[in-house]
């Protein structure tokens, strides 16, 4: 029994850890991310529109499967877990190797490793001293980091760069841990929402996407909203004055627009929309007075509020109907649209503390308004508009930004450095003839490589050359074998 769960074991833990499962797993996330940008998400898509891209079948299918809130279905974070788990154990089986291979390098060779070496050139030298001191200069103006090797009664010389190279693959790894890490704790703990306010309005609850109302632990207010326009009418941007108040003071302002988020205490507040309400926020009169002075003021009135008009008499705006129309002798509004505004005032003498019903226009059969001390003409109307915010709170971001910046990191260590090894060692032939065995290798670009390899070799050619004019010692010979 226990041999059984430790072979079902092993063969688990090398699934996980195999190169090809690793691959797919990376794959389907892939695939299944780019689905959720194509794919319109709640609640950054309101509902409206929601309906008018999908069929109510194929909405209540992508609902019931989770695909209209993909970051934060259970199916993903699962699918993060494995991926990760599998990044994990393809790592924890190779890493070993890669490790003592990167702290513990190869620099004595012997005679099979000279032998297997692909680039490879033998040098003949007057002495093994000065071929060691020619190929140590060339090895250091190359940037190799030269170092002598003694065992023995041998020396030889190493050198090398961009060591971490070897090591590139696991910091694109831990990069994708990061990552994952941070979107696994954005879908269990984050949350997105939506709220909608007026001008001068704030709120602490946020609608979130499962319809319930989450409590900010601040208020957010708005200070103002608008829209600019292209030429033809057409919207170009909006944006929205916010405000920040917590316990009672403004603590954080900011115009925001879209993709310009507000952020504070981790919760990011984006410009999602903007729209006309269908409620007056100013309405603009001229009031006159039915006596012979006729006296007129200009008065602004917002919904329910009063203005004086003189010592005695006062007046309310009771009730604005943005389209209205009159059945059975009552006033509706057919649309939010300005198509066929009424104006419902409220007349008041302080003295008699009796109030008079004015409408604008005059409804059929209604008398009130001639026993109104003043007559009003309406100038103007300014509605009131609302600033629609997307609102998220994504915990993991830190470690997914922290997981793309060490991913860039790790990639350009990948595509840019190229771990370079090569190896200067003294050796006689059959005859007792004295050369320089040079050798080198490297762990991508070998076109490149080979190329800066013969040159290497031919400074090194070049010095002993030199030395042994200098010294007056006996001509150097090439020899080109690999």
């Amino acid at each position: 029994m226990a041999g059984t769960i430790h072979q079902a074991g092993r063969k688990i833990w090398q699934t996980l850890s195999s190169t090809k499962t690793g691959v797919i797993l990376l794959i389907l996330t892939v695939v299944v991310s780019a689905g959720g940008t194509l794919i319109l998400q709640r609640p950054v898509t309101d509902a409206d529109e929601m309906q008018r891209a999908y069929s109510p079948q194929a909405l209540r299918l992508l609902d019931t499967l989770g695909l209209t809130d993909v970051f934060h279905a259970w199916w993903f974070v699962m699918l993060l877990a494995a991926v990760s788990l599998s990044i994990v154990a393809a790592s924890i089986q190779r890493f070993p190797n890669a490790w003592r291979y990167f702290a513990r390098p190869y620099k004595s060779p012997d005679d099979n490793f000279r032998k297997a070496l692909l680039f490879q050139q033998q040098i003949a030298v007057p002495d093994e001293e000065a071929g060691l001191s020619v190929a140590e200069k060339v090895f250091q103006t190359a940037g190799l980091k030269p170092e002598r090797i003694v065992r023995q009664d041998s020396f030889s010389l190493f050198g090398e760069r961009n060591r971490i190279s070897e090591m590139a693959v696991y910091i694109v790894h831990a990069s994708l841990l990061l990552i994952f890490l941070g979107g696994i704790v954005d879908a269990i703990y984050g949350w997105r929402g939506f709220v909608t306010l007026t001008r001068g309005e704030e709120s602490s609850q946020v609608q979130a996407q499962n319809g319930s109302n989450h409590k900010l632990p601040f208020a957010i207010r708005c200070d103002g909203a608008g829209q600019e326009n292209y030429a033809d009418g057409t919207p170009k941007r909006w944006w929205s004055n916010l405000a920040v108040v917590e316990r009672g003071r403004v603590v954080n302002t900011k115009e925001i627009v879209v993709n310009d988020p507000l952020v504070y205490r981790g919760i990011r507040f984006y410009q999602a929309s903007y729209g006309r309400t269908g409620k007056v926020d100013k309405l603009l009169l001229t009031a006159t007075s039915k006596t012979a002075k006729g006296e007129s003021k200009e008065i602004a009135l917002g919904l329910n509020e009063t203005q004086s008009l003189d010592d005695d008499t006062t007046v309310r705006l009771a009730e604005f109907i943005p389209d209205y129309v009159v059945r059975d002798g009552q006033v509706y509004t057919r649309s939010e649209q300005l198509d066929n505004p009424a104006v419902h005032l409220m007349v008041s003498s302080k003295k008699s503390g009796k109030e008079v019903n004015v409408w604008m226009p005059a409804l059929p059969g209604f008398e009130e308004n001639a026993a109104s001390r003043y007559s009003f003409e309406g100038k103007d109307v300014q509605m009131a508009y609302f600033t629609g915010l997307e609102v998220s709170h994504e915990p993991g971001q830190w470690a997914v930004w922290a997981g793309v910046i060490l991913m860039s990191l790790g990639l350009g260590v990948v595509f840019y450095l190229v771990h370079m090894r090569v190896w200067a060692v003294p050796v006689h032939d059959a005859r007792g003839q004295l050369f320089l065995w040079v050798g080198g290798t490297c762990n991508k670009n070998k076109d490149v490589f080979e190329q800066r390899f013969r040159k290497l070799v031919q400074e090194i050619e070049s010095g002993i050359k030199v030395h042994s004019e200098s010294g007056a010692q006996a001509p150097v010979t090439s020899m080109a074998g690999r």
